[in-house]
């Protein structure tokens, strides 16, 4: 009896594929359309997020680092417009209202 084998047949020198690569640094990419622009969205792995928190623009809550999260920017711009968003504020993004700032002692209603 052989040894099992650990490593995929037909991968290469290094042993991953650019699929690998892919989904390993910069995850799953599609286009979205939103707000009438179409949209780059990346979803970013949790081990694939580590060494910085970011601050998400639906909530305005922070990201930890090492949280799975989406990264999205329109699909014309540079690298200064990318956001970070949480994935269930990147999803319920039409159905937020804008937010409105109001101090701790003002009355909610």
């Amino acid at each position: 009896m052989s040894p099992r084998r650990n490593r995929p047949k037909g991968s290469g020198a290094s042993g991953r594929s650019a699929d690998d690569d892919r989904s390993r640094y910069g995850g799953r990419q599609s286009t979205e359309s939103w707000q009438g622009e179409e949209w780059s969205v990346r979803h970013v792995a949790g081990a694939g997020a580590e060494g910085r928190a970011y601050r998400c623009p639906g909530c305005d809550q922070l990201i930890p680092s090492g949280v799975p999260h989406v990264v999205a920017w329109p699909e014309h711009a540079g690298v200064d417009d990318r956001r970070h968003w949480h994935k269930a504020c990147w999803n319920a993004k039409d159905r937020r209202t804008t937010r409105v700032q109001r101090s701790r002692n003002a009355p909610r209603y």
